[in-house]
């Protein structure tokens, strides 16, 4: 019975959430061979003023750079760093 854990900063729609245990769950039932009704997908939401790296959290980086999920700004997974202000090398950071 494979589980498979997933912990994101908050700031994902219901729709984004769901899509992204489907296709975990597809992938672990693909790669695995084990029955579809045996794979659990658990993904925790954590507040981004409890993420932190570097002694900083999500939600300052948010208010430093303008962005992040009160600013309106759209994540469809492919954040290269250019529409959040931030360097590429932190935009790995709001994937998580």
């Amino acid at each position: 019975m494979p589980q498979v854990d997933i912990a994101l900063a908050e700031g994902r729609t219901a729709a984004q959430v769901r899509a992204l245990m489907r296709e975990v769950h597809a992938a672990v039932v693909r790669t695995t061979g084990t029955r579809p009704e045996y794979v659990r997908v658990v993904v925790r939401e954590v507040p981004r003023t409890h993420w932190a790296t570097g002694d900083v959290t999500l939600a300052e980086m948010d208010s430093a750079s303008g962005t992040g999920p009160d600013a309106g700004r759209q994540n469809d997974g492919q954040n290269d760093g250019a529409d959040t202000g931030r360097p590429a090398d932190t935009a790995h950071l709001e994937q998580q």
